[in-house]
């Protein structure tokens, strides 16, 4: 028995045409998967050549990975949430924040500290390849053009960025007025060699440095600078790293100093617990060094730390992130711009200098 063939008025249907997959983008840009990959996600560092090349390669293939990015994340229910640093009380505040506004909600945090060496683009990278639903970072030294690449296909919400996107939501404090309300403090004290111990810059400024608007801590230094000088005075800025220990040794040698400060304005609260140690070592009160911190921490008000600082409410700040995101996910395509009113409560770690 012979099998039947077709014959030319044969109605079968065409074979329907195969999907396209990345390896058939890699193979018609002439990249590796990875590069495809790379830009799919909007990793840093992908030059424009490379992603003219893809993009171009994806467009003519019909290929489609966000449909299949989104399925896959729309059933992760993970939220990642990018912090600078571990042990910093501040933005533990912050996280905190954040899960008593999912506590009611089937969503679930991924946290991604950074290490001391790691850029914030490593971290955002990492959740993105993940596929969270949403990602909160508290990242101010990231390129703004790659964060709006990013916000093109992942919900984003950025903490501490005073910059402005139509693609992504920003939450936060006036760093202005919170260290306007410091600087007025300390002077209206009787306070004239004030210094700033602020923490040290992660990198050289970036080429986006002023265009998208300037992290917390150097608009901070920028009005200290401007009170300074505006009185006549010299400024002192010191720089060190996240850490109190490297605030304390930074104060010691400053107690060691021919003209010592009567006052430091420490540029958050974990840097300032640092500094009160140095002072305490070396037998001297808040007559002799005045403190003043910023965030509001929880052990700032502890009745044996009793430290002045600056409140920019960082549950708050938590909890608006979360809310944003979950905005976002139900359908919100409005950037949201939020910025939180500081306050300075003064506690003893600041008085009226003992010597002018």
């Amino acid at each position: 028995m012979t099998s039947a063939r077709p014959t030319p008025d044969d109605t079968s249907p065409a074979p329907r045409p195969r999907p396209s997959t990345i390896e058939d983008v890699a193979r018609e840009a002439g990249v590796s998967r990875a590069a495809v990959s790379k830009v799919i996600r909007n990793a840093y560092g992908v030059s424009e050549r490379m992603r003219t090349q893809v993009e171009a390669a994806i467009e003519r293939l019909e290929y489609r990975p966000r449909v299949a990015a989104r399925a896959m994340r729309g059933a992760s229910f993970t939220l990642g949430f990018e912090i600078p640093q571990v042990g910093n009380d501040f933005l533990t505040m912050i996280v905190d924040g954040a899960t008593e506004a999912l506590a009611a909600t089937p969503y679930q945090m991924i946290i991604a500290p950074l290490g001391r060496e790691q850029k914030s683009d490593v971290a955002i990278n990492s959740l993105a390849d993940r596929q969270v639903d949403g990602i909160v970072a508290i990242s101010p030294r990231v390129d703004p053009a790659w964060l709006e690449r990013i916000a093109e296909r992942t919900p984003l919400v950025m903490i501490g960025r005073h910059d402005r996107s139509d693609r992504y939501d920003t939450i936060t404090g006036d760093d202005r007025s919170g260290a306007e309300q410091v600087m007025s403090h300390l002077v209206d004290l009787g306070h004239r060699r004030i210094v700033h111990l602020t923490i040290h810059p992660s990198r050289p400024e970036p080429p986006w440095a002023g265009q998208a608007g300037d992290e917390p801590h150097v608009i901070r230094t920028a009005v200290y600078r401007e009170r300074m000088l505006a009185l006549g005075l010299e400024p002192s800025v010191i720089h060190t790293l996240f850490d109190g220990s490297e605030a304390h040794e930074a104060t010691r040698a400053l107690l060691d100093s021919p003209e010592p400060p009567t006052a430091i304005f420490a540029g958050n609260d974990t840097l300032a617990i640092g500094i009160l140690s140095a002072i305490a070592e070396a037998g001297l009160d808040e007559r002799d060094v005045s403190v003043v911190g910023y965030d509001d921490i929880p052990i700032a008000r502890h009745p044996l730390v009793s430290l002045t600082s600056v409140d920019q409410d960082g549950v708050t700040m938590g909890r608006e992130a979360a809310r944003l995101l979950l905005e976002r996910l139900a359908g919100r395509t409005t950037a949201v711009q939020l910025e939180n009113a500081p306050r300075l409560r003064e506690r003893r770690s600041s008085a009226r200098p003992r010597r002018p």
